[in-house]
C-alpha cells in the first residue's frame, strides 16, 4: 500500500464499497480500513480469506457481504446490514463494473441489458438506498468510480462506454437533487489500471504500448493509484466538490 494522507474525519466512518474483493476496490477496501474508517464490501464470490488478510494486515476487520449487485433487493438487503452493523453508510464507493469486450454487430439485447444492469442500473440503486440514511444526520460522500474510457471514444466495448457515460449524468444529477442535505456525489475516473483481471484477459504487450504513448506520465497505473484520489473525494478534504469527475490517468485525456 502507497503512503497516503491521513483524514481524520473518516475514522469511524460507515463505509461501504461495491465490488470491494478485488482489483481497485480490494486497494480501496484496505485504504479506508488504514483511515480506521468501518467498511463493508460487496462481491459475488466468497471473500473470506481477503478479509483475514485485511484484519491482519491493517488491524481493522471488514465485513464482508456477498451479493450480486445486480439483484436489486439483494443489493437494498446488504445496504441495510452494512447499516446495521456499522451505522448509516457515511461514505459510498461504487465501484463494482465489468468492462467485458465486445462487437457492436455481435451485440444482441440480452448482453446489452447484462451490462447495464452491472454498469449503470446497480450504481443508481445502491446511491438510491444510501442516501435516506445520509440525509437523517446532514450528510454524506458518494464517489462514483468510472473510468476514460468514454472520453477517449475508445472502440471495443460501446455498451460498457455507454453506461460510463450515464454515470457522469447520474452523478451531477444526483448532485444538484441531493447537495442541500449535505450529500456530495463524484465520479473518479481512472485510466487503464492493470489489476490482475486486465493483465490476465487484455493488457497485451502492443495495447500497453500504445496506451503507454497517449500517457504523460510513463508508468503503468496500479490499484494503489485510485486510493488517495477516493480518500480525497470521501473526507471533508473534498468538502465543497460535488458533481465533478476527477481523472486519475497518468495524463491521457484532458477535462476544462
Amino acid at each position: 500500500m502507497q503512503t497516503t494522507a491521513t483524514h481524520p474525519d473518516l475514522d469511524g466512518a460507515s463505509v461501504l464499497i461495491t465490488g470491494g474483493g478485488s482489483g481497485i476496490g480490494a486497494a480501496l477496501t484496505e485504504g479506508f480500513l488504514r483511515q480506521g474508517a468501518r467498511v463493508a464490501f460487496l462481491g459475488r464470490s466468497d471473500a473470506s480469506a481477503f478479509v483475514g488478510e485485511m484484519e491482519e494486515a491493517t488491524g481493522n476487520r471488514p465485513l464482508f457481504l456477498q451479493a450480486d449487485i445486480t439483484d436489486i433487493p439483494a443489493l437494498e438487503r446488504a445496504v441495510a446490514q452494512a447499516a446495521e452493523a456499522h451505522g448509516p453508510v457515511r461514505v459510498l464507493v461504487n465501484n463494482a463494473a465489468n468492462d467485458q469486450r465486445h462487437a457492436t454487430l455481435e451485440t444482441d439485447e440480452s448482453f446489452w441489458d447484462w451490462s447495464q444492469a452491472i454498469n449503470l442500473k446497480a450504481q443508481f440503486f445502491a446511491a438510491k438506498a444510501v442516501i435516506p440514511g445520509m440525509q437523517a444526520p446532514g450528510g454524506g460522500s458518494i464517489v462514483q468510480v468510472t473510468s476514460i474510457s468514454y472520453m477517449m471514444g475508445n472502440a471495443g466495448y460501446p455498451v460498457y462506454t455507454t453506461a460510463n457515460s450515464g454515470l457522469n449524468g447520474m452523478v451531477r444529477s444526483l448532485a444538484r437533487e441531493f447537495g442541500p442535505y449535505g450529500i456530495r456525489v463524484n465520479a473518479l475516473a481512472p485510466g487503464w489500471v492493470l489489476t490482475e483481471k486486465q493483465l490476465e484477459m487484455w493488457a497485451d504487450e502492443a495495447s500497453l504500448k500504445a496506451h503507454m504513448d497517449r500517457q504523460c506520465l510513463k508508468e503503468h497505473l496500479k490499484p494503489a493509484d485510485m486510493v488517495g484520489p477516493c480518500l480525497f473525494l470521501a473526507s471533508d478534504a473534498s468538502r465543497m466538490m460535488t458533481g465533478q469527475a476527477l481523472v486519475v490517468d497518468g495524463g491521457v485525456v484532458v477535462t476544462g
